[in-house]
């Protein structure tokens, strides 16, 4: 009988502190995780309980924005930053089905997220996966393989699941955002999700969203659950598309969806805006 979990790891992979990725991968049922990994997230489950939901929550969200912007806006090329170990139902998969022809690069630093993407993509031609640090964005827009693929000449879908909240105050997430759409055309999309603490309005998310931040700084070193206006910085010069930034579930919601988060729905939230002409 095969092993529930993996024994061995790739090289430069190291098993003895938890990982952003394969925290996540474990939250969603996934098996490319280990020892600390799973600490930290039974950690994290004893502070919020239905985070299992607000992970499938965060995929669900991927799936109708990648959908609206293959299928609606036009999207024909996308940039997939942090995009953290493969899952069900991945980018190119769900562009590639609504629009086929899409392009997609996949960008991470991970060396595990490097392993098992390269293997996924080996036979897809209009996918690849680049080494980069969403922190450098010139080094991602012009990486030999990012260009290969992508023409900027046509619109783009800049893709920041779960990755700004990685990123420190001083290093400036809005900042990073607004410097790779900077360099994309107009018709351009940037889509985000990130951890959100709602304040006096939902005071036991806000709670919930203080614990959990403690918990990552100690464990996995980065995760900020940002104010409303903090995330929609992230935004500034683009149209913030129907229906704005809302918790992942309020997002264009599909009758298909599953995801049932409980006090975590509103420390997840979600947008997609457009660059203007």
């Amino acid at each position: 009988m095969a092993e529930p979990w993996p024994k061995r790891a790739p090289r430069r992979v190291n098993t003895s502190s938890s990982n952003v990725s394969r925290v996540y991968d474990f939250m969603l049922g996934g098996k490319d995780n280990y020892e600390a990994d799973r600490r930290t997230a039974l950690r994290a489950l004893e502070i919020a309980p239905d985070a299992p939901e607000a992970a499938r929550a965060n995929r669900e969200f991927l799936g109708r924005v990648i959908r609206f912007l293959a299928a609606e806006a036009g999207v024909r090329q996308f940039l997939d930053l942090g995009s953290g170990l493969p899952a069900q139902e991945n980018v190119h998969e769900i562009a590639q089905s609504a629009a086929p022809g899409s392009r997609v690069v996949y960008v991470d630093h991970d060396p595990i997220v490097l392993v098992h993407a390269r293997a996924l993509l080996a036979v897809n031609a209009r996918t690849t996966v680049v080494e980069a640090d969403v922190r450098d964005p010139d080094a991602v827009l012009d990486d030999p393989d990012t260009r290969r693929l992508i023409d900027f000449g046509e619109p783009v879908g800049l893709l920041m699941f779960g990755v700004l909240h990685h990123l420190a105050d001083h290093e400036d997430p809005a900042g990073v955002a607004a410097h790779l759409m900077a360099r994309l055309p107009a018709g351009s999309h940037l889509a985000v999700s990130h951890f959100h603490n709602p304040g006096m309005d939902h005071p036991e998310a806000s709670a919930q969203a203080y614990s959990a931040e403690k918990l990552f700084h100690e464990t996995l070193g980065t995760g900020r659950w940002r104010a409303r206006e903090e995330i929609l910085a992230c935004f500034d010069g683009l149209e913030l598309l129907e229906p704005g930034l809302v918790p992942l579930p309020e997002w264009r919601p599909h009758p298909d969806d599953l995801a049932r988060p409980g006090v975590s729905h509103h420390t997840l939230v979600g947008g997609v805006a457009r660059k203007p002409q």
